[in-house]
């Protein structure tokens, strides 16, 4: 007990931190987009009667081509991480702009009903005609740019912390967490459209606030006091 005591009050210490609370912003997002593309975006594939037959089939294919981009990006930028010429801030640029595209393509190949629709589908229209070749390389798209967020923070999470890594990783964990339900919560209200709003408003800041870290490393970590004397 006095253990688990101690390493609570380390998390609560840590989480008030400039860069735990900067990461925080960039953690939140993670977990709408989690949300978004394990949850929302296969509902939203399969209410599509545009799809004709299809379009139950199709929400199975896209969770392949979401691990698809999920495995390529974790092996490539993994490896790239450990080169440090380049940083981890082009990564997550990568991954924001990868994102916003897949955000932008859903938003014109989507009915904005489509995350609310009833069980038998929906047959409004999109602002193009709802394609699925579209539909699947959005969630390629998606599952790529998760990756670029994640390994990044995990990498970032690991280098600056990295004498007593166990709080760190429990508020990502905790803030992620918490930010997925929020976003399963408010999935079944929310137009498409405000949805994709939510997760390009936090995407844009929480890659802000990301660089703002990254840049800051060098300085934090010659400091050291900031977190190893929590």
């Amino acid at each position: 007990m006095t253990k688990a005591a101690d390493a609570f009050r380390k998390s609560v210490k840590l989480c008030v931190t400039k860069e735990m609370l900067l990461l925080s912003v960039t953690t939140a997002y993670t977990g709408l987009e989690l949300t978004f593309f394990s949850g929302v975006y296969g509902t939203c594939i399969g209410a599509v009667n545009e799809f004709g037959t299809e379009e139950k089939s199709l929400i199975g294919l896209s969770g392949i081509f979401i691990g698809i981009g999920e495995i390529l990006g974790g092996s490539l930028f993994g490896l790239l991480s450990k080169n440090s010429r380049f940083g981890r801030n082009p990564v997550v640029l990568l991954g924001v702009l990868v994102h916003f595209v897949a955000f932008y393509l859903i938003f014109l190949n989507m009915p904005a009903d489509a995350p609310i629709a009833p069980v038998e589908g929906t047959n409004s229209s999109a602002y193009i005609k709802p394609s699925k070749e579209v539909a699947i390389l959005c969630s390629f798209l998606l599952g790529l740019g998760d990756s670029c967020f994640n390994t990044q923070l995990l990498s970032i999470l690991g280098f600056l912390y990295a004498e007593d890594s166990a709080p760190a990783f429990a508020i990502f964990k905790f803030v992620q967490s918490i930010c997925a339900a929020v976003a399963f919560f408010y999935s079944n209200y929310l137009l498409l459209h405000w949805q994709l709003l939510v997760m390009v408003t936090f995407g844009f800041f929480g890659t802000l606030a990301f660089f703002t870290v990254e840049w800051d490393a060098a300085a934090i970590v010659a400091r050291g006091s900031d977190y190893r004397s929590i």
